[in-house]
């Protein structure tokens, strides 16, 4: 399924092999390479990402446009768009460049991946190590998700997943 203007949903994480996708606010590796990866990935693209993850972000990335999850209606940044849930997303991003890409937090992605038919694809940064992190990338059936593209770095890997037709 795509946004009713017809644009992808798409969900981007680096994922460590334990599920760790964070420790609180912060990002527990240091890959050379992974961030250029990610920049690529999204660059033309609309973001959609929810406050806790912009604030550890603390600006809107460059040649992206932001749409920010919160439910809270006097929490305002500047360069940023605003939703109150996902569907008011969808809305906001069917006028914007690009596809969708969902960049997090877990329970962004949750919400996401949960909307029967929603994401066509993710787009998961595989990190071979296990840190320490209270953030997590949601569970999937991989059966769900068969990868279509695997591209190996030094020190991560970048594997495409495509929704399995029903």
């Amino acid at each position: 399924m795509t946004t009713p203007g017809g644009k992808q949903v798409v969900c981007v994480s680096a994922v460590a092999r334990n599920g760790v996708i964070g420790d609180g606010p912060r990002i527990p590796w240091r890959v050379p390479g992974e961030q250029a990866e990610f920049k690529r990935r999204t660059l033309g693209h609309t973001l959609l990402m929810g406050r806790a993850t912009y604030e550890s972000i603390g600006r809107p990335l460059p040649g992206r446009t932001t749409v920010v999850l919160t439910r809270d209606p006097s929490w305002a940044a500047d360069g940023v768009l605003l939703a109150a849930d996902l569907v008011s997303a969808l809305a906001v991003a069917d006028g914007l460049d690009g596809d969708l890409m969902v960049v997090g937090g877990a329970q962004v992605y949750l919400a996401a991946l949960e909307q029967p038919g929603l994401v066509d694809a993710q787009v998961l940064t595989e990190i071979p190590e296990e840190p320490d992190g209270d953030v997590r990338y949601p569970a999937f059936d991989e059966a769900d998700w068969p990868v279509v593209e695997r591209t190996e770095h030094e020190g991560f890997a970048v594997v495409v997943r495509r929704r399995a037709p029903r």
